[in-house]
This record gives C-alpha cells, structure tokens and sequence, in this order.
C-alpha cells in the first residue's frame, strides 16, 4: 500500500496555498525529454499490480507511463504559481495563481505547448460554511428475493447466472470516480462493502469524502452492496477505491484535470475496471461549451484519458448522459471514447429510458454502447434505507458491476476483448443504432461464448 501511494504522488500534488487562489491553468507540455527515469525500469514510476497487469495482457509501458519532467515541473514552480497536479498521459501541468501575467512568462518557456484557463474561483457568498451528515434511520427493508428490489436490474442482462457460477467480483478491483460518498461509512447495509481506500482530488486538505455530495454513494450501492434480502449489486464481492474528481461548487474544464489524474491514480494501484457516471457538454465559462463535432473522442481532456485506459489494461465504464430530453441530447465526453464501454438507461421493460443520450459519435462511431436499467433503479439512500433513482449514472455502474464478474469468470481476456464480447452480446448486435447501441447485453451468453 504504502509503495502504491508513492507513485500516486508522483503525479499528484496539492498544497493548501493552492485553494487560496482564484484562477487554474492547465498547460500542455511539448515533450519528456528531460525525464530521469526509463522505460527499462517501469518499477520506478508503476506500481507491481500496475505492470503485472500491462504485462498479462501483453501491453508494452510506453513514454505515457512516464511522469511529466520534474524539471519542467520546477521551472513553472519557480515563475511564482502553485503546481496543483500533473497528468503523464496527456503530459500537463495545473496550476494556480492570482495573476494571470504569470501565465504569459511560463507560456514562453520552451518546453510548453499551450496554456488554457481551467477555472476561475467562484462566487461563494451563498454557499454554505460547512456540509451537514445526513440523518440515519438504518433501517432496510427485507424481501422475498435475495437480490432485494435490485433483482430486475441484474436479471436484465443475465448477470444473476455470472453469481450463480460463483463470479460475483472477488478478486477485482473497482474504482469509482465520482462526487461524493456521503454517509457510505456509516450505513450499516453498507459496512460490508470491501472499500480499499479514498482519495479527494478536488480539495484533499480540507474535504471528508463521506461528508460530500450522495451520487457516487448511490453509484457505489449499484455493485457493492451485499446484504441479502435488502440489495445485492452487481459486483458484491469486488473491491472498491472510491475517489472524488467532482466539484459540486462549480463546473469548469479543471474537473477533467481532477479526474485525469483520479484515472492515473486508478492505474497507479493496479485498478481493473473503473466506473465513472460524470459527463461534461455545459460550463459556467460559455466559451468553453463544446459542440457537435467536438464529440470525436479526442477533443475533451477526459475523452483522450478514457480512451488511454484499455492501452493500460484497465476497462471504463461510463455513463453516458441525462441530456435526451435537453437541447443538447448528445452523449456527454468521456462517453464518446474509444474503447470504454458507454452505457444509456432503459427501463425494466428494455425501452428507451426518455433522459438517455444519443449517439452517434462527431466521426460515426456507435455509441452508446449499451443499455442496463437506469429508470428507477434502485440505489441505497443517504439514510440508510433502499429507493429507486433516475439516470445514466446507475445504468453505468448496474453495468460495470455485470463487465467485472465477466473478466474474473474470463481472466485470459484482455481490456479490449471484454469491452467488445459485452458489445456482440447485446441484443441489437446485429444491426446497432445511435438510440439503443448494441442494445442490452445478455453476460451469460458473453460467458459460454468465450469460455
């Protein structure tokens, strides 16, 4: 543990003199020629579980895997901003100031590409000092089924026969990116949840993970809960990292730097699948809006990370929009990745949930990919007791619970084969479409047709 958390730092620092400041610049770096380390010794920079993963998939550690130059690092520090974090796929530095004129000098260093505002402090005059815990009433209702009210959400895609064959997870690791955790700590239906750790990218110094928002909680109950009769998810015997890219204060581009470097941290502690039910189109910058044709998987900071993950042998699952009922009705970025599975919302009858993003891509590929049941879903409530939800965000990780149990129960599988068997299951394989994807996939059929 204590070797993993060193690596995560070698890509991630935040100091406390950072959130004084009232602006965030993310600048793009040309190069990581002045690098001191080698791709000859992965083990100075990755975590063992890290390259036993590339390596049982046959993936090479490439110059991406290498941390972003210390001495470019040292040389912006030194024109008078905070380093708030670096990314090494995308190889950029963020960081905060108070004057602007500062990004203008470190713009002409030599080694920088561009520079970008990322984030400007918002007004915070109504906001409240402090968040409040939520009252407790722990008291889950029992039922006849031992998937608790969950069952049909499970059943869907045949993902209850995976449990039955003994793959419920165990022996996978899940990260789940997202807001909050509020009250996971403290629902008795949720102690048994194997949680390996938690990370706040948005404010580490000051923040309790259990005390923000509740959606990445009711994300996690998806998968990890495992109290029968009350609910089971859809991955009960995995476990999870729960890390915090949202800033619920605010919505700027800085976010996807946050969650750039979550999913580096994901890949830093040997991570296998990772959920995320965030997506960006809108921001309280209107010039950073995106558009139609900026849905190529390649233009959003998060899109080009996403599509990173399968190269590092990690699948992503995501969600992929509440935007079907909106002006916009596109899918929101990372869901317009390559190679992450992006999953709409159906309801229990397999019809198009009516919030569910379209497809397709700005350059014509399929998406979403799939569909799972995200018309109330049943999630845990921050009280402690079981109720149903509405969005993309619990269709994404009802998913990716099912895609985990599948790669244990095939573990020769790379990334990339998982993502595209639970693709050609899908029960519009045969003729997919911008609504539906490749439609619901059926796990066991995925199973017996790869084992």
């Amino acid at each position: 543990m204590k070797k993993q958390i060193l690596v995560a730092l070698l890509f991630v620092a935040v100091g406390a003199s950072a959130q004084q400041d009232t602006l965030k610049y993310r600048i793009s770096l040309r190069d990581k020629a002045a690098t001191t380390y080698s791709l000859d010794r992965p083990e100075e920079f990755l975590s063992e579980k890290s390259i036993q993963r590339r390596q049982k998939q046959g993936l090479s550690v490439d110059s991406t895997d290498l941390p972003v130059c210390r001495k470019y690092v040292d040389a912006i520090r030194k024109e008078g901003v905070n380093i708030v974090m670096t990314g090494k796929w995308d190889n950029f530095v963020t960081v905060s100031c108070n004057d602007s004129t500062l990004i203008d000098d470190i713009a002409r260093l030599p080694f920088v590409l561009s520079t970008e505002k990322v984030w400007m402090a918002p007004d915070l005059s109504a906001a409240p000092v402090s968040v409040k815990r939520d009252s407790l009433k722990n008291e889950p209702v029992r039922t006849d089924s031992i998937y608790g009210p969950a069952a049909r959400q499970i059943e869907m895609s045949n993902g209850h026969l995976l449990h039955e064959a003994g793959f419920k997870g165990q022996g996978m690791t899940i990260a789940v990116i997202d807001v909050g955790f509020h009250n996971a700590d403290r629902i008795t239906a949720m102690e048994n949840i194997h949680i390996l750790g938690t990370k706040d990218f948005v404010r580490p110094e000051t923040t309790d993970i259990y005390a923000e928002g509740n959606h990445g909680m009711k994300v996690l109950s998806c998968m990890g809960m495992n109290q029968p009769y009350v609910m089971i998810g859809t991955a009960p015997e995995a476990s999870y990292w729960l890390l915090r890219s949202e800033d619920d204060l605010s919505e700027h581009l800085v976010e996807q730097d946050y969650w750039a470097a979550a999913l580096e941290f994901a890949d830093s502690v040997g991570v296998d699948v990772v959920n995320t039910s965030l997506g960006y189109h809108q921001f309280d910058d209107s010039t950073k809006n995106y558009r139609y044709r900026d849905l190529n998987g390649r233009f959003a900071l998060m899109s080009r990370q996403a599509a990173r993950s399968a190269d590092k042998g990690m699948i992503l699952v995501c969600s992929a929009g509440n935007t079907g009922t909106g002006t916009w009705k596109k899918i929101t970025p990372p869901g317009d990745a390559e190679n992450v599975l992006t999953v709409g919302a159906v309801d229990k009858e397999g019809v198009l949930a009516v919030f569910s993003a379209v497809g397709n891509t700005a350059d014509g590929r399929v998406k979403p990919d799939v569909m799972a049941l995200g018309r109330k879903a049943f999630v845990m409530g921050t009280d402690g007791t079981v109720g149903t939800a509405n969005g993309t965000s619990f269709s994404s990780p009802i998913m990716c619970g099912m895609v985990a149990c599948l790669w244990q129960a095939l573990p020769k599988l790379t990334a990339k084969q998982i993502i595209e068997l639970v693709r050609s299951s899908g029960d519009r394989a045969d003729c997919p479409d911008n609504i539906y994807g490749y439609g619901i996939p059926d796990m066991w059929k995925a199973y017996q047709s790869a084992r």
